[in-house]
């Protein structure tokens, strides 16, 4: 394969990397008056992006020597990843317009999206912690984005402390792995894990595991959640809970099922417990959270846990499943967020206390009706379509033989629908609030409606594209 090839086919992450830099000096000419043309460049970019990736998919991969895989794994993740991007930059001009609209917002966007491509089709462990900290150190900025918020700055520094101290535990194992395979391809390291695996290999292991644990925001690794969740601005709340656990659980993925293949016994037991405790620890947790964002952290961690219950069966139904359930909760997730968008007071200020919700249903029953449909969701109660997600991950469970944390995980899925349904009742049951200011903003409700429709029975007809794509991107890893 020539040199032109390669380039052909890593099309997504130049159209990327050129939309950035297009972005870059069209803020830098403009100022804050550039916002609007900023964001359609950097939307337009990420379409193209995303239009390219029919291109590349297939067996366009591995290219530079390993280092990058082009397949229908990656290209059903990064259709995922550009598609909550460009929904973040969408909800982001009322939020921000108190406070001015800054042409960062879309181009640092533009810059984690182009580092998630590159974490979901690595081949190479250089080429995860390349992705993987481009992606990062855009989070930082972004977590901290309302410099005049003290909120905003403690989740920055939160969040890049803890997210520093991740890295050097991910680039530990990385160093260890490399140590005792003589590589850094995922493929060389399952070729030296196949003879059986050593004490320095399996410490390799644990701390590479530890290190994208933190990404997904896994129990024992999610204390920076709710605090940076809580207090990044709202629109790059919903984009930290979408589009980088799409590319986080992607590569933790791509990295047990390539590079650590051989040994599915060690990192199956490591995910097992993550997931399990990831489920008791979100469902428990959220109980006596007052904060609706808080709630929603804790509520990411909670799905992360079932999403890692089909990789724990480490099979190509398993893998499908979890693609799928994480196409499911990007939607649940974003639609949530774009609710609690509308959330403000007479003033146009953002609430974010739940007893606020109260008797919403009698001022705004449309955005009473479209809340509860994400809460039932999320909550996985039939017929929505969170049900099918959860669904999916644990009949895979139950065919690979994991009978028993299936029925856990159905048992602890029964505790977290409880704060769900709380939000419910407080809308239609409890006392009225002061009601919120009306929303005017005809694309926050028209996102609002489409992802209530897909979450809703509607949805299901989508099931079957769902299952062909999903089914193919988890093939191309076996």
């Amino acid at each position: 394969m020539s040199y032109l090839d390669n380039l052909v086919i890593v099309a997504p992450e130049l159209i990327l990397t050129i939309t950035s830099l297009l972005a870059l000096l069209l803020a830098a000419w403009s100022g804050r008056s550039g916002y609007e043309a900023v964001s359609v460049v950097c939307l337009f970019g990420l379409l193209v992006a995303g239009l390219s990736l029919v291109g590349a998919a297939g067996d366009g991969g591995p290219v530079f020597g390993g280092l990058y895989f082009a397949d229908d794994f990656s290209t059903f993740s990064k259709v995922l990843i550009y598609a909550a991007a460009a929904v973040s930059i969408l909800m982001a001009p009322r939020f921000f317009a108190s406070d001015g609209l800054r042409a960062e917002y879309p181009i640092l966007i533009v810059f984690a999206a182009l580092g998630m491509g590159f974490m979901v089709s690595s081949g190479d462990l250089m080429t995860l912690y390349i992705g993987l900290e481009m992606q990062s150190l855009a989070a930082y900025v972004l977590a901290s984005f309302m410099r005049q918020d003290t909120r905003s700055a403690e989740a920055g520094l939160k969040y890049f402390v803890l997210g520093a101290l991740a890295s050097g535990i991910l680039l530990y194992g990385v160093s260890l792995l490399y140590g005792f395979t003589g590589t850094t391809s995922y493929r060389g390291i399952a070729v030296a894990m196949q003879a059986g695996l050593s004490t320095g290999e399996l410490f390799g292991l644990v701390f590479v595991l530890a290190g994208l644990a933190f990404k997904i925001s896994a129990v024992p690794f999610h204390m920076w959640t709710p605090d940076v969740y809580e207090g990044a601005p709202t629109p790059v709340t919903a984009f930290f809970a979408s589009a980088p656990k799409v590319a986080a659980v992607a590569l933790s993925i791509r990295v047990v099922i390539d590079a650590m293949g051989p040994a599915t016994g060690e990192w199956q037991q490591i995910v097992i417990f993550v997931a399990l405790a990831s489920i008791a620890l979100g469902a428990v947790a959220a109980i006596g959270q007052s904060n609706i964002k808080r709630l929603l952290a804790y509520s990411s961690i909670n799905n992360i846990g079932f999403a890692l219950i089909g990789l724990a069966a480490g099979t190509v139904e398993g893998v499908a499943a979890t693609m799928s359930y994480m196409a499911i909760y990007v939607v649940m997730t974003l639609g949530s967020f774009l609710c609690v968008l509308q959330m403000r007071d007479a003033e146009g200020r953002p609430v974010e206390d739940i007893e606020s919700l109260a008797g919403l249903s009698k001022t705004q029953p449309a955005l009473a009706a479209a809340f509860a449909i994400f809460m039932f969701s999320l909550a996985g109660i039939p017929p929505l379509l969170g049900f099918w997600g959860k669904f999916l991950v644990f009949d895979a469970a139950v065919s690979a033989g994991l009978f028993p944390l299936a029925v856990i995980g159905i048992a602890l899925s029964v505790i977290g629908a409880y704060y769900y349904l709380r939000i419910v009742k407080t809308i239609y049951f409890d006392d009225s609030a002061p009601a919120y200011a009306p929303a005017n903003s005809m694309v926050e409700n028209g996102l609002i409606a489409v992802a209530a429709a897909a979450v809703s029975p509607l949805g299901y007809l989508l099931v079957p594209f769902l299952a062909l794509t999903a089914g193919n991107a988890a093939r191309a890893l076996f």
